[in-house]
């Protein structure tokens, strides 16, 4: 493992829209997971040797220090940029220890991951639970194992996934579904989003959060297309003709899609927007806050 420098890890965020978190946390620079759709790869983020996964220096003494100045706790996200439960996590524990310091200071976490080995914290997630709001965000792009290994090739099977979804929630933890991106002409089809919604509500999932299609840009598009023309034979060709050079490329008739997806979210009890994700994750902690000054 190469060890990077860091001044920082634990950053304020300018706006609290995205899952209501109020702070930032990358503890890892860099993906080994390899998805081929992934916009983290773009140049305009300047991480050199992007699959090449790096930890920060002194992680775990600046997380303290950081934690111990803040004047207001909060909810700390992580898994933005690379995932906080990458395969050196297992060995090296960075991420768990983080966590018993968001712990110890009081704070919430929301974690996206597309790895299994989040279960293994399951005990240090209940124990902030019992004072501060947990999210746990597992992306699923596909129902189906094969495409899976394709477009992530070094990313547990869907299956998998679901699995440590059900484990979550059987431990009380809250628990969804990162349903992003989703891929025109591969994983865009009926089949698999009403399948997705069936599956989530199998493992008991709080919540899926969907992206109806893909970002591409600059170094990004060129390795999507390349990996498209290796795998998906034909079907780059289709994404010019339709895309472009476009940066948002939304699946083919994602109005009548999307509100096929809502009414299955809706017939099984799963939350789909923003908007009820935050407001559900944080409605026990906001009650508790709201009670002290009753009296």
């Amino acid at each position: 493992m190469e060890y990077i420098p860091a001044k920082t890890i634990i950053t304020n965020k300018k706006e609290t829209s995205w899952f209501g978190t109020e702070f930032n946390m990358n503890i890892y620079k860099g993906c080994c997971h390899g998805c081929i759709y992934c916009d983290s790869r773009s140049e305009c983020y300047h991480v050199d040797n992007f699959d090449t996964v790096r930890a920060k220096e002194h992680a775990l003494m600046i997380i303290r220090d950081e934690l111990r100045r803040k004047t207001k706790s909060g909810v700390v996200a992580t898994g933005a940029m690379s995932d906080p439960y990458n395969p050196f996590e297992k060995e090296l524990e960075l991420t768990r220890h983080a966590l018993e310091l968001i712990d110890a200071y009081g704070f919430g976490v929301a974690i996206a991951t597309k790895s299994p080995l989040i279960t293994r914290d399951i005990p240090i997630l209940q124990c902030i639970a019992q004072h501060s709001p947990v999210l746990c965000k597992i992306t699923i792009t596909t129902i189906d194992d094969a495409t899976g290994k394709i477009i992530e090739p070094h990313v547990a099977l869907s299956s998998e996934r679901f699995e440590a979804i059900r484990k979550l929630r059987e431990a009380g933890i809250y628990t969804g579904i990162l349903f992003m991106p989703m891929l025109p002409f591969i994983t865009d089809s009926n089949e698999n989003i009403l399948g997705m919604v069936q599956l989530a509500k199998e493992a008991g999932a709080n919540f899926i959060y969907p992206s109806f299609g893909v970002t591409l840009r600059s170094n990004q598009r060129d390795h999507f297309y390349q990996k498209l023309d290796e795998n998906f034979p034909g079907v780059k060709e289709k994404y010019i003709a339709k895309y472009g050079l476009t940066y948002q490329c939304g699946i083919p008739n994602a109005k009548a899609k999307y509100e096929k997806f809502a009414l299955a979210c809706q017939q099984n009890k799963i939350y789909y927007t923003m908007s009820d994700i935050i407001l559900d994750y944080k409605r026990a902690y906001t009650c508790k806050q709201m009670s002290i000054f009753d009296y």
